[in-house]
């Protein structure tokens, strides 16, 4: 088994010591429970001190849930176009109108970037004309960015022990950090103008953009301090608001922790309008999904001594936030694509037990379909025994999901019932895919690693990066039609983390993925090489693919923005850089790509360099 899943494996049997996890708990809508508001601050605080005391919770009582979360991690990346501007590429996101907030932005003319504590806006089309027309510096951590029209949102993070610490109205306390939400006018590009400047209590966790509003979401500990408790607060530069007990949603059980998460619309184009907020006091959140409609907030609890994850949907249109229900279901969620809605119901696919327990406690994976008031309505459980999930997409009535212990395999499942969900057919193959992606109806990309079983036990040794085509129009024979391997162990690529890695363009056939390659040079064993055995560093870069289900993967170059390897640090058996590609995208027939420290333009026809742009100048 690699080494990082080995690692992730290790955090999650921590947190399951914690309790005997089942394969499958029985009934779970009981357990489902609504929100109300509180009526008073001294309710509230008599809540948050009674729970806290019951909980004995050293973390959220004490040190505002030091515990960070899970980013994680359903169309093909779509194009804008326009009379005025070329065709370009834009963030890879989940769910097509439902913009995610990335380090990298384009609007087809300017390139807006995150790097080195500040936002860099360049001038990037044509290619001839590329340069760097203006740089925004900030003193905390850059979360991510929204282009909207002429306005630039950014979430700045400010850290711990940063610029602004503070810990609300108790100063000597400073583990506690800020988000602030910033509006620059950007019409002038050379000169950008802030316009709003607001911040909130608490870590930034996500967000998502529909139409002309930021919805923003920001874990914040509920704490007790000398009799008092924090409550939200909005921070403007001329006044500070705080959020009233009736804005304070709660649900009256008995938690896991202590966490306001504070959701606010902003609307990005007008400054003058008041952002909405609403606090709802619940556990930590963890993951989320954004449909147009809702937002979807989950959670790891514990109910009767089994891991569980508890289900918040809360609904937005136009700037209005409102709750409308709860529930719960077994075992934990991987990410954001492990959750969709489609035709009035939320499915879900989640892991309960342990990989390497044996029985009842193995671990196992489950399919859960819930109505708008997150009653569970159909289910299907008991997938795969002993594995664990490592990717999951929904595209319309089917659920593609790949588990993994030694071999991988790939379920195709039928929700078109969804009091019945049924396993339509099954691939395995060896390898797994950490990210999946719909390359058409009857097509899907994996990117993940390739594996070999290994000999001294029931796992696996990741090797190198893989790129596999899955053919599913016959449902119950999935087929892998083509797949490409890069380098050995070792190599590594950003998407198996970050789908917003991932560029992808089916009418332009074109894949592009970034990837730091390792190779193993065979003379080093003369008694062979061990399965076991990392390779050594070879490149550093993007590589370009032509891609197709008539002639699948086929590699058409490499881009480097690496001089040399001397500016290479290793962490363990993986290599980075600054100079390490992190995006890339394209505008008419120029393929960008990305790095902290330079952009480097390339023809889309011949990949032929055209220019670079150093952002460290």
């Amino acid at each position: 088994m690699n080494d990082s899943k080995i690692h992730a494996i290790m955090i999650i049997s921590i947190i399951l010591s914690l309790a005997v996890v089942a394969a499958v708990t029985p009934d779970y809508q009981a357990t489902a429970t609504r929100l109300q508001a509180f009526t008073s601050y001294e309710e509230l605080k008599n809540f948050i001190t009674t729970s806290s005391q019951s909980q004995n919770n050293y973390y959220a009582r004490d040190f505002g849930g030091l515990i960070r979360p899970q980013f994680g991690l359903s169309n093909p990346l779509s194009t804008m176009e326009s009379s005025a501007l070329p065709e370009y590429s834009i963030t890879n996101v989940q769910v097509e109108g439902v913009d995610e907030a990335d380090i990298v932005k384009t609007d087809g003319t300017y390139i807006y970037v995150i790097s080195n504590q500040s936002i860099i806006v360049l001038k990037a089309y044509p290619p001839e004309d590329a340069e760097i027309l203006s740089r925004i510096r900030f003193k905390g951590g850059i979360r991510g960015v929204f282009i909207n029209e002429d306005k630039l949102a950014v979430f700045e993070d400010t850290g711990y022990y940063g610029e602004y610490r503070t810990f609300v109205d108790y100063t000597s306390y400073s583990y506690v950090q800020r988000t602030f939400i910033k509006v620059y006018n950007i019409a002038n590009r050379a000169n950008p103008t802030l316009t709003r400047n607001m911040s909130v209590g608490g870590n930034y966790f996500d967000s998502r953009m529909i139409g002309r509003y930021a919805y923003v979401l920001v874990n914040q500990p509920a704490i007790t301090y000398q009799s008092n408790v924090t409550i939200p607060k909005i921070y403007y530069p001329d006044r500070t608001e705080d959020v009233p007990a009736s804005q304070i949603f709660y649900a009256n059980i008995t938690d896991n922790f202590n966490t306001y998460i504070n959701v606010l619309a902003v609307n990005v184009l007008d400054d003058q309008e008041i952002p909405k907020e609403k606090s709802y006091l619940l556990g930590y959140a963890s993951t989320m999904y954004v449909s147009q409609n809702n937002i979807y907030i989950t959670y790891s609890t514990y109910n009767d001594q089994t891991q569980a994850t508890k289900v918040h949907r809360i609904s937005i249109d136009e700037g209005q936030i409102e709750y409308e229900a709860s529930g719960q279901v077994p075992g934990y969620v991987l990410n954001q694509f492990s959750m969709d809605e489609f035709n009035g119901y939320f499915r879900i696919a989640t892991t309960t037990g342990q990989v390497w327990a044996m029985g009842e406690s193995a671990s196992r994976s489950h399919v859960y379909v819930l109505d708008m008031e997150l009653d569970t309505v159909g289910m299907l459980e008991d997938l795969a025994p002993g594995e664990r999930i490592y990717s999951a997409r929904f595209m319309g009535n089917r659920c593609y999901l790949v588990t993994f212990k030694k071999i991988d395999p790939l379920f195709v499942i039928d929700l078109s019932t969804p009091a019945n969900p049924q396993v339509l057919g099954q691939l395995k193959i060896t390898g797994y895919s950490d990210y999946l992606h719909p390359y058409d109806e009857n097509h899907i990309i994996g990117i993940g690693k390739e594996t070999i079983g290994a000999e001294e036990g029931n796992f696996a040794w990741y090797q190198g990066v893989k790129i596999s085509l899955f053919d599913v129009s016959d449902v119950a024979v999935p087929k892998e039609i083509a797949k490409y391997e890069i380098g050995d162990r070792g190599t590594d690529s950003p998407i198996l983390n970050d789908h917003k890695a991932f560029l992808f363009d089916k009418d332009k056939n074109l894949l592009v993925i970034p990837v730091t390659v390792a190779e193993i040079d065979p003379a080093k064993y003369p008694g062979g090489v061990p399965t076991s055995m990392y390779g050594d560093f070879v490149w550093d870069g993007a590589y370009v693919f032509h891609i197709s289900f008539e002639h699948g993967l086929e590699f058409r170059g490499g881009i480097t923005h690496l001089a040399d390897n001397s500016d290479l640090t290793k962490t363990g058996y993986y290599y980075h850089s600054a100079y390490s590609i992190e995006r890339s995208l394209y505008i008419d027939n120029v393929l960008y790509t990305i790095s902290e420290l330079k952009i480097k333009m390339n023809s889309l026809a011949d990949l032929t360099e055209i220019g670079e742009i150093n952002l460290s100048a």
